[in-house]
């Protein structure tokens, strides 16, 4: 999309949805007490509810799991969606129109996007009614002969264009659509002719349901467009980069078995789908490439970790190794790792079904192998392995791409895989790579230079039951749920009065963000990393003992600096002990001085602290 939303928008969908209403579509709530409610989560297997909704704050979080955050948050994790897709989720069902801004100025009229996909939706109801049509006896034929029936076709909405210019066009307006909405949505050319006629068709959803364009397949010898294949052009809603064919159907699959099936097109998403193959999906009208990659990513939810599969459909011949060779190049991009399912015969997935039936394409995917692999195969086959020269050649193309492999613990297993294909003693192939190696540049010239600085660390996440760091969790529960119960210096509160480092970066947090309007939202908007606003949000959420006051909080912060000052105290006590009062009387005077001054400290936040 062009430009962003406005914030004023974003703001108004927060507000109008209600975090109770939302998640209660997919959890059944209940009275938690303390105007909580609580549930089984939905985000991981569980017999007791540890699931808490807190719809004054607007929050959810899992004791059991840690996930939190608000609305938004929940129907992103919850529909894997990105947050302007939710947004626009959230949006439409609370009939708001965002306005889409660049630099302040709008960039499409109000309202434009939910009418081209209200339109889009009606078309494809248009489309899928003219498959029963008398005159769309060729398109069925054309699904019959891949063995597709008609259960199949509504399964996955196929529907067809009639090769009268204008029927959708007729239809569209009767029902109050406007040219320009049909046009820019992609259904209706500039002279007022329907975009598609004459084909098959299949409407391209995203992970939310929401019918962005279509595809279609030519099926008449005398079609107008010579193209096989005809997508919809781009359009505010369809960006071909940005979308994947069978989205709306995989992606719930995707999430849960950290799998992807890249196929090459429609039929073969069908096939793979009805054959059990519930995580196929295919590019729409171009090449896979890196922001498909990163929509994946976001799907398995492989962000953090090497983990999860990617498994391409390629051919065996030459086309299909120049594919992978093209994944390859990009294969960085994942976090998962990468595979590839060769057909030996040559079939893609929609032929393999109607020849050897739906459990070979099950086999398929299931005799998949590591796309290094895949490659390496192709690397010995490219070089006369009989000559000793043709063996080195290989060797080091080899080592090059085992060189490039994320996961070091793989390195030597690859290396000693490839040396069995070129027939050379391992030992060879490593000295190879080590050459390699060492002429490699230190990073990727496309990459940025590193920092001078390694990043800092995530803090590691407290646990909510040690009793260690209770007194530090309770106190800073007081500051974020009741701040007014605190002076503007947080009753003297340091960030040395927090031992953990969870805790000291969300005590930095609010020093850091003043208190005032939207103050919860905007601790959340400036947290370091997803870490520190999980805790931030959990610490929001959690229920505290008793309604506090003041006096109660001021009790809380005093005990809290106590533990600091008696700290301090065993520390210089500590060097005392090791400090010769006779060679080192200067020293030894500071420090006894000190010790006295934390004394008196003590005494007097032993009194607050004891109420």
């Amino acid at each position: 999309m062009a430009g962003r939303i406005n914030e004023e928008d974003i703001a108004t969908v927060r507000e109008r949805s209600r975090i109770e209403d939302v998640v209660g579509g997919y959890v059944a709530l209940r009275n938690a007490g303390g105007g909580s409610l609580k549930g089984l989560c939905p985000f991981h297997d569980e017999k007791t509810p540890s699931f808490q909704v807190t719809p004054s704050r607007g929050f959810y979080y899992c004791f059991g799991c840690g996930e939190g955050g608000d609305v938004i948050t929940f129907l992103q994790r919850q529909q894997n969606l990105s947050f302007v897709e939710a947004i626009q989720v959230l949006a439409d069902r609370a009939g708001i129109v965002l306005r889409i801004e660049d630099d302040g100025t709008p960039t499409q009229a109000p309202g434009l996007r939910k009418r081209i996909l209200e339109a889009n939706e009606a078309a494809q109801e248009f489309y899928t009614a003219q498959l029963d049509s008398p005159e769309a006896v060729e398109a069925r034929r054309f699904l019959h002969g891949r063995q597709f029936d008609r259960a199949n076709a509504l399964q996955f909405s196929v529907g067809y264009a009639p090769r009268h210019g204008s029927a959708l066009r007729q239809t569209l307006r009767a029902k109050g659509f406007e040219d320009d909405v049909l046009k820019a949505a992609g259904l209706v050319r500039d002279r007022g002719r329907d975009f598609f006629t004459g084909r098959v068709l299949w409407p391209i959803r995203d992970s939310a349901q929401a019918v962005l364009g279509f595809g279609a397949r030519r099926i008449y010898d005398d079609d107008r467009m010579p193209a096989k294949y005809l997508n919809t052009p781009e359009s505010p809603v369809y960006k071909k980069s940005h979308v994947l064919y069978g989205l709306d159907l995989a992606r719930r699959e995707i999430g849960r078995k950290s799998q992807a099936v890249i196929v090459e097109g429609y039929t073969d998403v069908m096939a793979a789908h009805l054959s059990g193959v519930g995580t196929a999906v295919a590019s729409c009208g171009t090449a896979f490439g890196d922001d498909h990659a990163r929509l994946l990513q976001r799907l398995m939810g492989t962000s953090t970790g090497l983990h999860g599969e990617v498994i391409f459909t390629f051919d065996g011949d030459l086309a299909g190794q120049a594919a992978a060779l093209k994944v390859f190049k990009g294969d960085q991009n994942f976090v998962s790792q990468t595979y590839v399912a060769v057909e030996p015969s040559g079939l893609d997935p929609c032929d393999l079904r109607m020849e050897q039936g739906e459990a070979a394409v099950r086999e398929l995917v299931g005799r998949r192998i590591p796309l290094y692999r895949f490659v390496m195969s192709n690397i010995a086959k490219s070089y006369d392995l009989d000559r000793a020269d043709g063996r080195l050649a290989a060797a080091r193309e080899g080592a090059a791409l085992v060189g490039a492999i994320r996961d070091q613990s793989l390195v030597s297993q690859y290396l000693r895989e490839l040396a069995g294909m070129l027939g050379m003693d391992v030992d060879d192939v490593r000295r190879e790579a080590a050459r390699v190696g060492r002429r490699a540049p230190a990073h990727d010239p496309h990459e940025p230079p590193p920092d001078d600085e390694p990043p800092a660390a995530d803090p590691a996440w407290p646990r909510a039951d040690d009793p260690a760091l209770r007194l530090e969790r309770d106190t800073e529960k007081l500051m974020l749920q009741h701040p007014l119960t605190f002076d503007a210096a947080w009753n003297g509160v340091e960030e040395r009065d927090f031992t953990h480092p969870g805790y000291q970066a969300v005590f930095r947090l609010i020093q850091a963000v003043p208190f005032g309007d939207n103050w919860t939202d905007r601790l959340r908007a400036e947290a370091p990393n997803d870490l520190v606003r999980q805790l931030l949000v959990a610490l929001l959420v959690e229920p505290l003992l008793r309604e506090p006051d003041d006096a109660y909080s001021l009790t809380h912060t005093a005990r809290l600096r106590l533990a600091t000052v008696t700290r301090q105290i065993a520390d210089v006590k500590s060097k005392l002990q090791r400090t010769d009062p006779l060679k080192e009387s200067t020293s030894h005077r500071a420090q006894f001085a000190e010790l006295t001054e934390l004394e008196m400290q003590r005494k007097k936040l032993l009194t607050v602290g004891l109420g």
